[in-house]
């Protein structure tokens, strides 16, 4: 077996152990509450960690058509394309239905659904449509109380090649909850605004097969989802800084690393030189409004161990340069080659960084290498 110390830094590590303990938590949720779980593949846009968190046929979530592509190929059938269609994209969808792929569209207003019957490609297209509810004003969807939820409804069902699959909603606010409290609540207005959004279309005569609704603060949130058909979220998978920021993991639960080197200190002697920057860390800074402000990483050692106080400050394209809390010598610490880890920020936006991932289940060795899928 390759130690993890042998491999050229920087590099993506998933710890195997934590992952799987991540999905069943999810896992138990949902069976506890008799809901259907569509994680979002998003995060590592991998075959093989996806079987240990979304294991074929259960249905996904996808950000990609480049994700719904392997995916049908590795034989999951039920998909859900959560970014509002474009008509450049259609080809691509029809493609996919054609290989007896159910893959669900979404869109949030009447254009984008006259865009899409103009751009029909294949008479006998029959494209599940689900239209997106904004619950919080965070990004995208068409509010619940609005006409034109109804208008954007009637306007697929006068389309013979569409068929309206129901309803979806992600409280991306929910990232900024930083007590159970608020968790809680945005958790309740995010199942309400589907609830109500459903409502309004059943009382004109207009059923919905697909209640789905989440996000990993709202669907870990200690509250009970009764009347959606099901639960989204990705980022538990792994988890990151900011969720352990939340409270909605221990930093030890974070399954993912970046494996980094040190390749000196910085001028000011304060700080350590690694060969892991903003195009192996990211840039994303999501905690800097919390508590604890975790910079772009916590540094842990090359067993995956948090070093208190250790900190990713700054990046440049290929340098990160880790301080402490309180101004510690580093050099009393770190040594030039030593191997270490860094938790990230956003697992997303890390993740991103990876044509592939190295597993481990002891902290030690490398167990397999999961290639990731890039591109749209």
């Amino acid at each position: 077996m390759t130690a993890l110390d042998q491999i050229i830094t920087p590099a993506c590590v998933i710890q195997l152990n934590k992952l799987e303990q991540n999905a069943k938590r999810v896992f138990d949720i949902c069976e506890k509450q008799q809901l259907t779980l569509r994680p979002h593949v998003k995060t590592l846009k991998s075959l093989e960690a996806a079987r240990i968190y979304a294991p074929a046929p259960m249905p996904i979530t996808v950000s990609t058509l480049a994700e719904a592509t392997c995916f049908a190929e590795a034989g999951y059938t039920d998909i859900l394309y959560a970014v509002t269609l474009t008509p450049n994209k259609l080809t691509r969808v029809e493609t996919l239905l054609n290989s007896a792929v159910n893959l669900t569209v979404i869109v949030d207003s009447v254009a984008a659904v006259k865009a899409m019957s103009r751009s029909l490609t294949h008479a006998d297209s029959l494209i599940p449509v689900a239209i997106e509810i904004d619950c919080d004003s965070h990004r995208a969807g068409v509010k619940p109380d609005s006409q034109e939820l109804l208008d954007i409804a009637d306007e697929i069902s006068a389309v013979k090649s569409l068929r309206f699959a129901g309803l979806m909603t992600h409280a991306g606010a929910s990232y900024a909850a930083l007590t159970v409290e608020e968790q809680c609540s945005i958790a309740e207005a995010e199942r309400n605004a589907v609830l109500y959004a459903a409502d309004r279309l059943r009382a004109q005569g207009i059923e919905c097969e697909m209640l789905s609704v989440g996000s990993t603060p709202t669907i870990l949130a200690p509250i009970s989802h009764t009347g959606v058909t099901e639960l989204r979220a990705g980022v538990y998978a792994t988890f990151d800084c900011v969720m352990a920021g939340l409270n909605l993991c221990a930093y030890n639960d974070i399954a993912m690393s970046v494996l980094t080197t040190v390749i000196g200190f910085h001028c000011d002697e304060n700080g350590v030189l690694i060969d892991a920057g903003w195009m192996a860390l990211s840039r994303d800074n999501g905690t800097s409004g919390q508590a604890y402000n975790c910079g772009y990483g916590l540094v842990c050692n090359k067993s995956g161990e948090l070093l208190k106080g250790w900190f990713v400050e700054s990046t440049n394209q290929e340098h990160g340069i880790i301080r402490h809390k309180e101004n510690l010598d580093p050099q009393a610490v770190f040594s030039f080659g030593d191997v270490l880890r860094i938790l990230p920020i956003h697992a997303c936006a890390t993740a991103a960084q990876y044509s592939h991932y190295y597993v481990t289940s002891d902290d030690q060795t490398i167990d397999a290498t999961w290639q990731r899928i890039n591109g749209w």
